[in-house]
């Protein structure tokens, strides 16, 4: 398997060193290979780490190449999510706020027991990362509240200033932002007199790479379809 990756951040970088000789190249601005077309094309699938701003390049080139994607960027707008899954209809498609194996299944706790502990237990929501983060709340709380959701109905409550009596029927959310935290993500489920906490801490970026290479393995191997990390983790193939 040969892999493209496109961004060379930081991301892309510890991607890069992990696939070794996997590694057609990378693309970005910094790179000898400024867009996917400068490439020859030689290579099975392409890994994102760059920026919304690349998705309309990508999608074009994986429609008429037909190379499988994995999308590891976040901040896309709804437009742009919609562009992504109806590229699954012609390769394979992962699109993941967060690739660590851990936070799969972290995300697949809340999804097993939110059912269980949510007409007796307050659901908040906590993540840390570094002070160079643009977006907020990150792309993985995103998903874990999503998740919580699915489960309860209940509405997501964003900031409390004020006279903030917590409601019922929400689900609390709040970041922080701070030094060089790597990424955080904590469930709490707030019971009288007991509290139950389901927490991930990364403790380095290569983590993400190493879901981003396991989850590109297994995009190379499917049909055209919208794949997720759990497909990846857990099994999972489109008929």
């Amino acid at each position: 398997m040969k892999i493209c990756v496109v961004g060379y951040g930081a991301m892309g970088k510890i991607v890069c060193e992990l696939a070794k000789d996997e590694l057609a190249y990378p693309v970005g601005l910094e790179c000898e290979y400024k867009n996917l077309e400068d490439t020859d094309h030689l290579f099975d699938v392409i890994i994102d780490f760059s920026s919304p701003a690349n998705l309309d390049m990508i999608v074009e080139f994986a429609k008429k190449y037909r190379k499988p994607c994995l999308f590891a960027t976040t901040g896309y707008s709804e437009e742009q999510i919609t562009k992504i899954k109806d590229l699954a209809n012609y390769v394979p498609v992962l699109r993941s706020a967060n690739l660590s194996l851990g936070v799969i299944l972290l995300n697949q706790l809340v999804k097993q027991i939110t059912p269980i502990l949510k007409d007796n237990f307050d659901i908040e929501i906590l993540e840390s990362h570094h002070h160079n983060k643009v977006d907020s709340p990150s792309g993985t709380a995103k998903m874990l509240l999503e998740s919580a959701i699915e489960a309860t109905n209940f509405t997501p409550n964003y900031t409390r200033l004020g006279n903030a009596l917590r409601k019922p029927n929400e689900i609390g959310v709040h970041s922080i932002r701070g030094g060089s935290i790597v990424g955080e993500h904590e469930v709490l489920y707030c019971g009288e007199d007991e509290v139950i906490s389901i927490k991930h801490t990364a403790q380095s970026k290569k983590i993400f790479a190493v879901g981003a290479l396991k989850a590109a393995h297994y995009l190379v191997m499917q049909k055209p379809g919208y794949y997720t990390m759990e497909d990846v983790l857990f099994g999972g193939n489109k008929e």
